[in-house]
């Protein structure tokens, strides 16, 4: 059986790559990205610890009640979970949803590196978006990216580039409020700052 320690995830959500997906953002980055917008996520440690055949029961009733095109998986670092998110990619591929990935490592660092399950992820991934994000070069001129060095690497004929957008003058936002009271956020934070 294969786990994920999961940070958070979102059933449905217009701000995270092309059309209605769902989001889930995975606990533990080795990365470090000064300007990270998701701090909270870094640090290595037990999160919310499900198995992968769970997760998928979750997406695929997200996608029966939302009419999903998609997941995407965050962080965190999702390449430091891939082999329970490879499971999870197959089984929503196979579902009939797109599968994007974000990585703060590169293309070329995860094939050196070979993270258990990067292949099966990146097998079962339409488009991964690579790099670290660097704060001192902003992107503003594509969707979803923060900075100018991350990449689309479009790996299957699903989507193309007509999806990164051009001259996007707003980020996207989405805010939540949780049963607790408490007001949540996702999509493109530096709105607010």
């Amino acid at each position: 059986m294969s786990w994920l320690n999961l940070a958070s995830w979102i059933p449905c959500t217009e701000v995270e790559g092309p059309g209605r997906r769902a989001a889930l953002w995975v606990q533990g980055c080795d990365k470090r990205c000064i300007g990270c917008c998701n701090p909270g996520y870094l640090k290595i440690m037990e999160r919310d610890i499900l198995s992968a055949e769970t997760m998928i029961e979750r997406l695929l009733a997200a996608h029966e009640e939302w009419g999903l095109e998609g997941v995407t998986f965050l962080g965190g670092e999702p390449f430091l979970q891939a082999q329970g998110l490879a499971v999870v990619a197959e089984a929503v591929s196979r579902a009939g949803l797109s599968v994007m990935t974000f990585t703060g490592y590169t293309l070329e660092e995860l094939n050196d590196l070979s993270l258990p399950g990067t292949r099966g992820l990146l097998a079962w991934t339409d488009v991964l978006v690579d790099g670290p994000y660097e704060a001192l070069n902003p992107d503003r001129s594509r969707n979803w990216v923060g900075s100018t060095n991350q990449r689309f690497h479009y790996l299957t004929d699903r989507y193309n580039s007509s999806i990164e957008g051009v001259d996007v003058p707003d980020r996207q936002l989405e805010l939540r409020i949780r049963d607790d009271g408490r007001l949540v956020f996702n999509g493109w934070p530096f709105l607010i700052r």
